[in-house]
């Protein structure tokens, strides 16, 4: 066997696994990541496999797990059937509103708690971590009231995007994630463009955020994968079935009789765009949860 070099990035060093005991607790982690991926993988690939079944083939016993018949023009079928194009248009405009509003205004509010700190920024700091601390359960009501009469202008926000965009614009930990990325930055950039006859706006706008890539990368991530899957709010908000998302036709097609085989197609549509995400921007991910370390 070829020996091994010394030197090693990862937490185990190839002058450990010369160790038997060493070499036990690497296979054993090893074995047990497997299971784990495993356990993860299975799901969506039995998806994607009995979807091409026949029902006869589906509702057999002992189950197959690859299909005798694998009849791909489901997927056009299905596509056209439900004009699933439509949804996918509108969760993609659901999705683009809320990554720019979480981007704007979640990344202004990190920006003056970090860096223009006007009087009661312990105070607002303080409010945001028990938000934070507060179930999501708790906030339902006064959130779907706000939403059907929006104070002082009495505006009726249901069945709009404008709701879920507004509430992506206001996420407490976003607003913390950007406040411990800018203290990152350093004050002599902003002093020097304060110097330069720049303002507040003008000094997040031009060094602020083309310095802030990463995490703004990582925060966009984030807001896609939740928009993507989000359920709850677009169901409780949206009443217009032409404004349903992917998320929301996906459960209305739960109890229409639809057949099952299909239902698992119209699945598949689901998980893919979040799947393709993770797999072109996983790199950002690992970033995101490295930089979740909050700094005071």
């Amino acid at each position: 066997m070829r020996r091994l070099r010394d030197k090693s990035s990862g937490v185990i060093t190839s002058v450990d696994l010369r160790k038997r005991s060493v070499r036990l607790l690497y296979w054993a982690t090893f074995g047990f990541v497997f299971l784990v991926s495993l356990i993860c993988i299975l799901p969506p690939l039995w998806i994607f496999l009995s979807g091409f079944k026949d029902m006869k083939e589906f509702l057999s016993v002992p189950p197959t797990i690859f299909p005798k018949t694998f009849d791909i023009r489901k997927i056009g079928q299905v596509w056209t059937t439900l004009n699933f194009g439509k949804y996918y248009l509108n969760t993609l405009y659901l999705v683009v509103g809320e990554v720019v509003f979480c981007i704007v205004l979640n990344g202004l509010a990190g920006y003056v708690l970090s860096r223009l700190k006007p009087t009661g920024t312990a105070a607002i700091m303080t409010l945001l971590f028990w938000t934070m601390l507060l179930p999501s359960s708790v906030n339902m009501v006064p959130l779907f009231m706000t939403i059907i009469d929006f104070p002082i202008l009495h505006i009726n926000m249901s069945n709009t995007y404008w709701s879920m965009w507004l509430m992506a614009g206001a996420n407490a930990f976003y607003v913390l994630l950007f406040r411990s990325f800018f203290n990152s930055i350093p004050m002599s950039y902003l002093e020097a463009a304060r110097i330069d006859g720049a303002t507040s706006l003008g000094i997040f706008t031009k060094i602020i955020m083309p310095l802030s890539k990463p995490i703004v990368m990582v925060i966009t991530i984030f807001s896609i994968n939740a928009s993507w899957e989000s359920f709850l709010w677009p169901y409780l908000v949206l009443r217009d079935s032409e404004l349903y998302t992917v998320a929301v036709q996906l459960y209305m097609l739960k109890d229409s009789g639809f057949a099952t085989d299909k239902y698992l197609i119209v699945l598949m549509f689901t998980v893919i765009p979040p799947a393709v995400v993770f797999m072109m921007f996983s790199k950002y991910i690992m970033e995101g949860a490295n930089m979740s370390g909050l700094k005071g």
